[in-house]
């Protein structure tokens, strides 16, 4: 994928009760004075692309504080200060290094008394690219200061099952027709059978239509922010998207990455009849009831038969064999996490403090027990875990398992892809076949 796939194959870092990590002014972080011009320079551009558009998207401006970090040294490169003086001055940009309890990741925070958006290096290459990958972390951290504030976002599990998966895609593929297409009234019906296909997907999932609207009220509008102020042409942006949507369905998963798909699509073509649509949205909206009313879509009362008569158009029997197979292949994957997560020993540790870092495209539900994140990384007042191998995440985010310890001293403890550096006033207790961790 070229754009949306730059902020989705990097993480996500969401903290529950906030990071407060603190740090020591190092005067010894060493960068090039043609990094610096770099910086300088991507900072520079940046101030002054926004400072054309003058905030009129959201009425409010998008420049602000930002840094950029080196996940390899964790070196930071911000435009500007800190309030606890931790970051250097070094020709126009701030330098120091992130503290080893904030997790790395495309992400906005609070940190040394400002909220930042932070971007993981390397940053890309291609203008547009940046700009949008920019533009959408700017856009969360302006977002509690736009109404915006304490968004909870709800896993939409529905979307790794058959039908989730399959009425998703055929969405997608409807919206993809109409990107297409430069008839007016073919536009609309393929944006029309869009939401029909949506809807009937909230018919076979209870609850899914409000699952749905928490991550795209969250990161839809941020990926829509991103893309809509990108720089792109007309033309480049709509191959933007389709290529988005094609690149979609190759993920493992959707139940966290589909937002980045559909509302910035939904959001373009809002925007052709009304640049303005968006400053009607609250954290309250129901994105599917706007956008429905948005284009006069009447849903039939017998869904069902529409849905029977326009479905083979957007390649339903193609989509409905690869996931029919895929389906058999999780219920494989659901069986060894079964063994490892359920009849095996395992670790599991509360939270207390947690921030998490995760790759959101390919989390896997796992019964009513919670997701499976093949890779993570969360901090906690206990220490660091690092998982590169699979860890349960439970479903009310209290707590974490990893399979069962291997290696153990005072400090850093291992297992089967897995790694916890335990901090002072923490011990390893076993109870039974399990274990766990206590304050000593």
């Amino acid at each position: 994928m070229k754009n949306i796939s730059k902020i989705l194959i990097l993480v996500i870092a969401i903290s529950l009760l906030g990071c407060n990590a603190h740090s020591t002014k190092n005067n010894s972080v060493k960068i090039s004075k043609s990094q610096i011009a770099q910086y300088e320079n991507v900072f520079k551009n940046l101030n002054e692309y926004l400072a054309k558009e003058n905030g009129k998207l959201w009425n409010h401006q998008l420049y602000g504080a930002l840094m950029f970090v080196n996940r390899s040294n964790r070196t930071i490169i911000a435009n500007e200060p800190d309030n606890s003086g931790v970051l250097t001055k070094k020709g126009g940009v701030y330098v120091g290094i992130l503290p080893k309890g904030i997790n790395i990741a495309n992400t906005a925070f609070d940190w040394n008394g400002k909220r930042w958006s932070m971007v993981m290096l390397p940053l890309p290459k291609n203008y547009n690219e940046r700009l949008n990958l920019l533009i959408h972390e700017l856009f969360h951290r302006i977002q509690p200061k736009i109404g915006f504030a304490n968004l909870i976002t709800k896993q939409s599990n529905h979307l790794d099952d058959l039908n989730g998966r399959i009425y998703l895609k055929l969405e997608l593929a409807a919206l993809s027709k109409a990107l297409e297409s430069d008839n007016l009234a073919v536009r609309q019906k393929h944006i029309r059978d869009a939401l029909l296909f949506r809807h009937y997907r909230y018919e076979l999932y209870p609850g899914a239509k409000e699952a749905e609207n928490t991550l795209e009220i969250k990161e839809g509008l941020a990926e829509y922010t991103g893309s809509i102020l990108s720089g792109r042409t007309d033309k480049a942006l709509k191959e933007h998207y389709i290529n988005a949507i094609n690149n979609f369905y190759n993920y493992p998963t959707f139940v966290r990455s589909f937002a980045y798909v559909t509302i910035p699509v939904y959001g373009y073509f809002m925007n052709l009849k009304n640049p303005d649509w968006n400053k009607g949205i609250t954290k309250s909206t129901n994105l599917t009831d706007f956008i429905t009313k948005f284009f006069n879509v009447t849903i039939p009362s017998h869904l069902k038969d529409t849905i029977n008569r326009i479905k083979d158009a957007y390649g339903f029997n193609k989509i409905s064999a690869f996931e029919i197979k895929r389906a058999g292949q999780r219920k494989k994957l659901m069986a060894e996490y079964e063994i490892k997560f359920v009849e095996n020993p395992t670790l599991t540790i509360r939270f207390e403090k947690m921030n998490i870092q995760f790759d959101p495209r390919n989390i896997m539900p796992f019964k009513n027990l919670g997701t499976v994140y093949p890779n993570m990384r969360i901090t906690d007042n206990w220490g660091i875990l690092t998982v590169k191998n699979g860890a349960l995440l439970g479903r009310n985010w209290h707590k974490v398992t990893v399979s069962e310890p291997i290696e153990i001293t005072d400090t850093i403890i291992k297992g089967d892809g897995w790694k916890l550096e335990l901090h002072d006033g923490w011990k390893l207790v076993k109870t039974g076949k399990n274990y766990t961790l206590k304050r000593k």
